[in-house]
């Protein structure tokens, strides 16, 4: 794909949509924010970003009338799509967080942290920490394995399948950042907060997808 291949951001109200925006601006990329069904149709890539709640994230996007537009750019016509954070979470099939069911692209579900030493490991969990490289994948080019990324976040992955595990993170136990199959993927850390390596990783899917 061109690396100025027309990205849309989905709007669904649930927050750090114009950091993301403000990120792929810098690396040049021709970035449209909507929530329209035909934008999403004919994107070349989409991003999916998101910070919040999961069941408000999915009444948002059912309210909008733009699911039947995701699953068909998506599972249909195979446009590559990135998930961040509860942009991630929602393209799995379920979430204790609401008791609510996602979008389903991804056989996964969501739960909270539940740790031991609340004194060392707090929830939610924020800031800076490794992720670890499960799979090669062309959205990794020139990104080290443990490379540092920005987490903020109470609920993770689990229940996914071993294929489609991208990256892991340990924070008390070991769970997984990072998910990949076909043209979707999802990242529960925030690369538009996660500088150059961050960036590095945004400009892969850029180019790459």
């Amino acid at each position: 794909m061109k690396a100025n291949s027309n990205i849309v951001i989905v709007d669904y109200g649930m927050g750090n949509l114009f950091s993301v925006k403000k990120k792929l601006d810098i690396l040049g990329a021709n970035v449209v924010v909507s929530s329209s069904p035909s934008d999403l149709l004919n994107a070349e890539k989409i991003i999916l970003p998101g910070v919040g709640h999961f069941k408000k994230a999915m009444d948002n996007l059912n309210e909008l009338g733009i699911i039947d537009a995701l699953n068909e750019a998506v599972l249909v016509k195979k446009t590559p799509v990135m998930g961040i954070c509860l942009g991630m979470q929602i393209m799995t099939s379920k979430s204790e967080e609401g008791d609510a069911t996602g979008l389903g692209w991804f056989d996964a579900s969501i739960k909270k942290f539940q740790l031991n030493d609340q004194l060392k490991y707090k929830v939610p969990h924020i800031g800076w920490n490794q992720v670890f490289n499960k799979k090669e994948t062309a959205l990794l080019d020139g990104i080290e394995d443990g490379s540092e990324f920005y987490f903020v976040h109470a609920y993770h992955l689990y229940d996914v399948k071993q294929a489609d595990i991208l990256h892991t993170t340990d924070y008390e136990t070991e769970f997984v950042s990072a998910i990949e199959k076909d043209n979707m993927i999802g990242v529960q850390y925030h690369p538009e907060k996660s500088h150059d390596v961050g960036e590095k990783m945004l400009r892969n899917f850029i180019k790459n997808y």
